[in-house]
Formats: structure tokens, sequence, C-alpha cells
């Protein structure tokens, strides 16, 4: 027989390495010889979409396109460090550091084109589009690349930003040690067979916390990921680890999801500006799938009345807690 359930589960998440450690991103912001901004940063792409929300934020910083955006990033050569792709700390912490490097830049652009355009202060001075001008008379206006041909030494600022978080108090547990939180919410309605214990997850639907949304579609693709790396948490993957030793160290044993395993997953993307992130953002990479795997065993509660409390819900695991509730 073949029984359906929905299930909800609710999360948060604090981002960044947490509990007082210093969590530091550095980034480096330079006026290249082409007029271009290159963006030097030890920012590692994992997958997770780093270097372009990266290049969006310095493209914003500085108002020019992306495609003026030169990004050097995964070199300890010529790279600052920004610590690890790890925590979902990169778009908030990282970012940070690229947004502050990048002013930087602008501010230095702006009191040389002070003395080039022979103007006496900063006041109306626009910088954007490869350009510093003066807003209310922009035929007084000198390029990027002009500048840079102008310079004996490159234009070049660096600057750190660093996570605020506390120490947890030992005696009561109180403080802050994480900073920004995010917070989301699953849905998600499963098919259980009670004759082999298989469970289906049909659809879902996940509410996430954002911040900002600075590239919505990369978004997107990171809740389909959390999630699919959730169902498989959740239904799948067991390390049958015995005497401490992996017995699924193969991936003819250990089960992971297939996009055939997938459900449709429909995403509510809750923007709520942090005010101390960059342009508003927070990071999701983790975050968006602390909440799926206690929805589908909600839901598993939901359809058969079971509830399940150790993971994965293998079909033997749940067809022997079906026999036990009889």
């Amino acid at each position: 027989m073949k029984k359906r359930g929905i299930g909800i589960g609710c999360g948060f998440y604090g981002t960044g390495y947490g509990n007082g450690f210093p969590d530091v991103s550095r980034a480096r912001a330079k006026l290249e010889t082409d007029g271009k901004i290159g963006i030097y940063v030890g920012a590692t792409e994992v997958g997770q979409g780093a270097k372009t929300v990266l290049q969006q934020i310095a493209a914003e910083a500085m108002g020019v396109s992306i495609e003026d955006i030169k990004f050097y990033c995964e070199s300890t050569e010529n790279t600052p460090d920004a610590g690890t792709a790890a925590a979902s700390r990169q778009t908030y912490n990282t970012g940070n550091a690229i947004k502050k490097a990048c002013e930087a830049l602008k501010e230095g652009l702006i009191y040389i084109a002070i003395d080039k355009l022979l103007l006496n202060s900063a006041v109306g001075i626009r910088v954007e589009n490869k350009k510093v001008y003066l807003e209310s008379y922009p035929q007084s206006a000198i390029s990027f690349e002009d500048i840079a041909k102008a310079l004996t030494e490159p234009l070049c600022f660096e600057e750190s930003f660093t996570a605020g978080t506390t120490k947890m108090e030992e005696e009561s547990g109180q403080g802050a040690p994480y900073w920004p939180y995010t917070f989301s919410v699953y849905g998600v309605e499963v098919e259980v067979d009670t004759q082999t214990g298989f469970v289906e997850v049909l659809k879902a639907v996940c509410a996430q916390d954002v911040g900002r949304a600075i590239n919505p579609q990369l978004l997107e693709g990171q809740i389909d990921g959390g999630f699919s790396m959730a169902l498989g948490y959740a239904l799948m993957e067991d390390l049958r680890l015995t005497n401490g030793e992996i017995r699924n160290n193969r991936f003819s044993s250990y089960i992971i999801p297939t996009a055939l395993d997938m459900p449709e997953v429909k995403k509510i993307i809750v923007e709520d500006p942090e005010v101390t992130g960059p342009y508003g953002a927070k990071g999701v990479g983790e975050p968006v799938m602390v909440a799926a795997a206690p929805a589908i065993l909600n839901a598993i509660y939901n359809a058969v009345g079971v509830r399940m409390r150790e993971i994965p819900v293998t079909p033997d695991r749940l067809l022997e807690a079906l026999m036990e509730k009889e």
C-alpha cells in the first residue's frame, strides 16, 4: 500500500567560522593598465558561484559592467588570503572585503581626477562607466584608462573585513557566536510504499532568507543542490561505520541521489537585506539543506505514523519500524 504525507522543516544557520574565531577576508582592487579593474582575492570556487557573485559585487561598487572586472583568485602567489570556501562565508565576508577595496580605489581615482581635471574639491564627482567626471559638467571627465596611463605606479588598494562574533559564555551558553544568521523553511510531500519501505519525495518547496539576492539564478541552483544533498542524507547515504571502518566505501554501495530522484523544488527567495552585508547579501551555501531532511522525516511520520530517529531512512529500516509499530 502506498501512503502519502506532508512535512515541514524549519532551520536557522549561523554563517562564518563563529564563536569569536577571527573570520577575516582580504581583497585587493587594482586599476589595470587597460582601464579595467583587477580584483585579487584568495576566494576559492568550488561550484557555489563565488567568482560570479564576487565579480558582481566589484562591478556594482566600481560602477562598471562585469566585463570590466578582471578576477584573479586561487593563487597564493598574487592574491591575499580570503579564508576558506566553507561555512557559507565567502559572499558575506569576502564580498565585504572586495566592496571595501573597491571603495578605497574609487576614492583614489577621485583624488587623481581632481588633480588632472583642475578641480578644487570632490563635491559632485561621479565614478561610473570607467570614467571620473563632474556631474554638473560631464564634459569635465577622465577615463580610467587615461588615469592608468598617467600613473608611474599602479593604483592599488587592499582591504580586509572581519565578521563580528563573540565567544559563547561557558556558564550560561549565551553570546553572539555567529553573524549573520540565515533562515529557511522546507515543505515536502512524500509517498511511502508500506510493502517495500521505499520512500519517494514527490515535490518540495523552499523559502530561503538570502538577505539580498545578488544573483537569483545562482541562488535557485544552490537550493536545488542543497535539497539534493539533504535528500541523500535523509534517505540513501549510509556509510555503515562499523568499529571505525567505513563499510560502504565505494559508489557501488554508497548510494547518492541522481537527477531521477529529484522532485520539482519550488523556490521562494525571501529578501530582507542584511545591513552589515555587501549590498545586503548573506551566504546560503549550507543553509539550504539544513531543514530539508527534517521535513522529509516529518512527512514520513505524517504518512505512516512512524517516527524515524535514525538516518538514512533506508527501506529495511523503515520496514522494521513499521513491523514494530504493528
